[in-house]
């Protein structure tokens, strides 16, 4: 396992090449020198086609100003693939690949329920990841003092399952299960395997904290905001701060307006993860989820995110 200071190194390493790359993409090779044998035509036709010196100072002075410190105004792809770069310890893709290709996470959650009340889970989340959401299997158990149930989504399909015995979940049940993958930091990691688009949102300064703003869109049209760290300290830099989205209001009128913050941030094999977020609906607090323990690339049974029901015809 890497250490978070090597995160940093990684990150930035890795950031700075991004934010650099159309600048020396633009720029031309130089000639090489010409072999003692060059005869004078050449030595005149390398000459002419050299840039001006001028040329060469300004090319330089761009790209010296593309440090991380002060890079203001990154593209939507730049600002996306930085924050890959930063949860994959520095390798990104790569590692995000290799690493999260299935597992399985514990922990607790404290929320309101439709009465008003506060209510404690306990919940087991497995998961194997396909080619993009469209394609993954989630299976998520939760436990609470009257009752145990899971949700479970398999390439499109969800159903619950209580005692072994299929049922059809809640409207809003499945609605608030889905809205943690169509609205969390995995749709940012994976914004191009789903197809997704990124708009950027400019550059911010909230409560003293440097913020850039990142838009992104799925093929279903759901609509996500993330706030960014652009802080200089590479240590914190492209961490996700909080996330903010829109959901229709069953009870009809506004929509509702939902943000989820991030904190408590630790590498888990080699992956940066957020191991405390908390919910809030029109401003008011309605959850806070805990993880316990994260473990990837843990082998596990199809039969997991199977419909009993079909599994035993």
């Amino acid at each position: 396992m890497l250490r978070p200071s090597r995160l940093s190194a990684f990150a930035a390493a890795l950031i700075i090449a991004a934010c650099l790359a159309p600048c020396l993409a633009q720029t031309p090779t130089p000639a090489p020198p010409p072999s003692p044998q060059a005869s004078p035509e050449k030595k005149a036709k390398e000459k002419e086609v050299a840039p001006p010196i001028e040329q060469q100072k300004q090319r330089a002075q761009k790209a010296k100003a593309l440090s991380i410190k002060d890079l203001k105004d990154p593209t939507a792809e730049q600002l996306a693939e930085i924050v890959i770069a930063v949860y994959g310890n520095g390798f990104g893709r790569a590692v995000l690949n290799q690493v999260r290709r299935n597992g399985v996470e514990n922990g607790h959650v404290t929320r309101l329920n439709k009465d008003g009340q506060v209510e404690e889970v306990n919940y087991e989340q497995r998961f194997v990841r396909g080619e993009s959401f469209a394609k993954d299997k989630i299976r998520l158990d939760q436990k609470m003092p009257s009752m145990e149930f899971a949700l479970i989504y398999n390439a499109g399909q969800i159903w619950g399952v209580i005692n072994n015995t299929p049922f059809t979940p809640r409207e809003e049940a499945t609605a608030g299960f889905l809205s943690q993958a169509y609205h969390g930091i995995d749709a940012l990691l994976r914004y191009k395997e789903n197809g997704s688009t990124v708009a950027y949102g400019g550059r911010d300064k909230q409560k003293g904290l440097d913020l850039w703003i990142l838009d992104l869109t799925d093929k279903q049209n759901h609509k996500t905001r993330y706030f960014i760290s652009a802080n200089p300290d590479l240590r914190l830099t492209g961490h996700v701060l909080w996330l903010e989205y829109e959901e229709p209001n069953p009870a009809g009128g506004d929509p509702i307006k939902y943000r989820r913050s991030f904190g408590e941030y630790r590498i888990a094999q080699s992956t940066l993860v957020p191991f405390r977020s908390v919910l809030y609906a029109d401003g008011k607090q309605v959850e806070e989820v805990r993880i316990d323990t994260v473990t990837y690339g843990v082998k596990m049974d199809d039969t997991y995110f199977q419909n009993p029901q079909e599994a035993s015809n």
